[in-house]
Formats: C-alpha cells, structure tokens, sequence
C-alpha cells in the first residue's frame, strides 16, 4: 500500500489530472487523513475512526500566512499556477472556519494573482452545513463528489461514517443551481470478496439521471491512478470506456473532462 499525505499546509505547485498545475491547500491534519468518508480508492489510505486520536487543525492565521508567503514568494520567482486548490489529507470542508479561511484566499489571490482560480475538492457530505455552502458558492471550482445514484454503491465504494442517502446527496448538489461541477471517480474490482463496478448500464442510466435533475455546469470523470488502500484488488477504468461514459454526458449538453 503505497498511499501518502501531504505534510504542509500549503504544497506545490504541482501538476493536476483535472486542473493544471496546482497550489494545494490542506486544512487538514499534517500527519493523519481526517475525512467523513473512508473510499476504498482513497490514495491519503484508510480514515481513522473519528475520536481516536487528538486532532490538530491549522488554525485560520497559519492558513493564511503560509498562503500569504508562498503567493509572494511565487510572484517575486516568476512562478506560474492555474488555480489555488483546497483538498489535502481528506475533506477540506470539516475545518471549522472553512468559510472565512475562502474568504482569507480569495483576498489573497485578488492581491497576488487575480487570474488565478480557486477550487475546492469536496466529497459532498457537508453541504447541509449552510456555511459551507456559502463558502462553495464564492469559489471559481466548486467540485463535488458523486461516485454513483445507488446507497448501495456509495456505502460501499465510499464508505461514508455518516448517514446520507444518495437521494440527499443529488438534492444537496442540485440546489448549487448550476454553480457545481460533479467528480465521479470509477472503478472495477472486488472488495471483501464482491465484485464492485459503477460502470455497469443500470449505474450509468441512473448517473445520468441525477446529472440531469443537478445541472453541472461541468462533470469530470477519472479512475484510480495511484496507490490505494485496497493495493492491487481495484482496476482502472480503460480510457475508451470513459469515452464512452463522457460521451453520454455530453448529449445531455454538459461539458465533460476525463482524466484517465
């Protein structure tokens, strides 16, 4: 198992399948995953069960001096990035002071970098968090998490440690009007001895349907590329078939990514 962290607050610039070349943002823990979810793809590994360890959270003056130090330091290097990424060792938006430390980059990036976006990665478990959402909506990049329609399929391929249906999950996305972009990862495999596979017909179909009733003005589509929890059990995605997913998408009108 060859799963990492990241181990600052502030990390990169680094080149992003989706999203070009990267500043990361980790509101997280620096030597633990702290997450909601627990996927089986998860390249930062398992999750700790929630209480088991001291949590320490970078407070919202460390966030924004070290963004603030290496924004000044990119601009006097002449350094070049495409977006300021919120994502880390888990989900960036369980920080308690998630929306003013948006609040903090978005002025930091208007000072240093104005063309730069901001995004956030997000697995979708907290938007019924109204700060949340209100921090959501401000980022160029709102990009959320739905790996499949079916509770069966997210309880396994996502494993969330809190109740949430996928029917709560479709709702919460839809109500962003637009201002999303839906990241759904597939994969094949087995996992505890079960054949797993969200690229089936009756997935997709029903995909499909919860992008229409969500509206995204974007969807991007990946499968595993790292190491993962589950080592060698999980397979990729072949590139064709995510074409072939990509397609589908695309007849419903909405721009489509994939990442292979």
């Amino acid at each position: 198992m060859g799963t990492f962290l990241f181990d600052k607050i502030v990390f990169g610039p680094v080149k992003s399948r989706r999203l070009g070349i990267s500043l990361g943002i980790n509101l997280l823990p620096c030597d633990r995953k702290l997450c909601n979810f627990n996927c089986i793809y998860c390249e930062c590994g398992w999750s700790p069960k929630l209480g088991s360890e001291a949590v320490i959270l970078p407070s919202r003056s460390k966030v924004y001096h070290a963004l603030s130090s290496k924004l000044k330091e990119m601009k006097v290097k002449n350094q070049k990035a495409d977006v300021i990424t919120f994502a880390g060792n888990g989900e960036p938006t369980l920080h308690p002071e998630f929306n003013q430390i948006i609040d903090d980059s978005i002025a930091l990036r208007d000072m240093f970098c104005p063309d730069i976006r901001i995004a956030v990665l997000s697995n979708s478990s907290t938007l019924n968090n109204p700060q949340v959402k209100i921090a959501l909506m401000k980022v160029d990049m709102n990009i959320l998490k739905l790996d499949s329609a079916f509770d069966r399929t997210i309880q396994i391929h996502n494993q969330p440690t809190i109740n949430i249906t996928a029917k709560e999950l479709i709702k919460n996305l839809a109500s962003f009007e637009g201002h999303v972009i839906v990241q759904t990862l597939f994969l094949r495999g087995i996992y505890n001895g079960k054949i797993i596979d969200n690229t089936t017909p009756e997935e997709i179909e029903n995909w499909l349907n919860a992008l229409i009733e969500i509206k995204p003005e974007e969807v991007m589509i990946y499968t595993i590329d790292r190491d993962t929890p589950e080592g060698g059990i999980l397979e990729k995605v072949p590139e064709n078939d995510l074409k072939r997913i990509a397609a589908r998408v695309e007849e419903l009108g909405i721009k489509t990514q994939i990442s292979d």
